[in-house]
């Protein structure tokens, strides 16, 4: 893909590293970051240096269609990841979640569609499934929004592809399942639990354990977008972004304990509990169609690239200066 790029949620976790991984391999960047008042870039104030000075910042809000608009002039390409995320500030705020994610998309791709861009890779979550029915899970699975997170996004995904089949917009779905690595909030649960552990706990407090996720690493899913900027064949295709590999929260703690060294008893903590309908029991990706169209496979695949991948993150996290910018032991959402 030539020309510049235009990444939305830039500023946050995969953001930060899909704008270093293209800086890198020769493309012109300009992230999108959210406004505020501090002059903050998110986690691009702390890329590393040689991407530091290489890519363009413009800070504004998708919910807003002028500043969308304004952000894409001269773009040939846009990697909409800007959402809100977090599940259980969903069931408290919805509102917001619908503002963002539905009408931030709806936003996106209308300016996409105003200024002829060449591709928009709109990103999805493995959430859209729910419970799964069958593994692995393919992209035919039924989508079930079991929190208003998800719903929000099968409400955007849908938008996002309304526009392909509508008006012709060469839209692609990614369907990320449960990144994590360096940067992640301690809302997701592999950053709680090496947090605690790396703040001196030996008391982890958790939710729900038996549950199911389909861990994949930043650097991989990041990888994932930009093969899906050039991939033939890709529009109108939603495609999920997964390692193939699927653990229990219980033995990803275990995991994270044998890494890291020590012995970790586990607490139950029952704000950290989703409502009972509401818990995603099982994600587990089959990934071929991304094999298969876009050329990607997992580097961290498995259990042993699972391993690898929560030593990089242990590696990070147990830094002081990184530990000091988290909370060890405060439930986020």
């Amino acid at each position: 893909m030539e020309g510049r790029i235009l990444v939305t949620g830039a500023d946050g976790f995969i953001g930060s590293h899909l704008v270093e991984m293209l800086v890198r391999s020769g493309h012109e960047v300009r992230a999108f970051v959210q406004y505020n008042s501090f002059g903050s870039r998110g986690w691009l104030d702390h890329c590393d240096d040689d991407v530091a000075e290489g890519f363009e910042v413009f800070s504004g809000d998708v919910r807003d269609p002028n500043g969308v608009r304004t952000a894409m002039h001269d773009c040939s390409a846009v990697l909409h990841l800007a959402a809100l995320i977090g599940i259980p500030y969903s069931y408290h705020s919805p509102d917001s979640y619908v503002d963002t994610n539905v009408r931030g998309t709806l936003n996106v791709v209308q300016a996409a569609r105003d200024a002829d861009i060449g591709r928009v890779v709109h990103t999805s979550t493995s959430e859209v499934y729910g419970s799964a029915l069958f593994v692995p899970i393919t992209e035919d699975h039924p989508l079930r929004g079991q929190s208003p997170y998800s719903a929000t996004k099968i409400g955007a995904d849908q938008i996002a592809w309304s526009f392909h089949t509508s008006f012709g917009l060469p839209v692609t779905i990614l369907r990320p399942f449960n990144a994590y690595g360096p940067r992640q909030s301690t809302r997701a649960v592999l950053p709680t639990v090496i947090t605690q552990i790396a703040a001196g706990s030996r008391e982890v407090s958790l939710g729900a354990l038996s549950p199911t996720r389909d861990f994949t690493f930043v650097t991989d899913t990041a990888a994932a977008f930009v093969a899906a900027l050039d991939a033939d064949g890709a529009d109108g295709e939603v495609v999920n972004v997964g390692s193939g590999f699927e653990v229990s929260i219980g033995d990803s703690v275990g995991l994270i304990a044998e890494v890291m060294g020590v012995d970790v008893e586990v607490v139950a903590d029952e704000q950290r509990l989703r409502p009972s309908d509401s818990e995603v029991d099982r994600l587990w990706a089959s990934n071929e169609k991304a094999r298969s169209l876009l050329g990607w496979s997992p580097e961290h695949g498995g259990l042993d690239g699972f391993r690898r991948g929560v030593e990089k993150t242990v590696e990070w996290f147990s830094r002081p200066a990184n530990l000091a910018s988290y909370r060890a032991g405060r439930y986020e959402v």
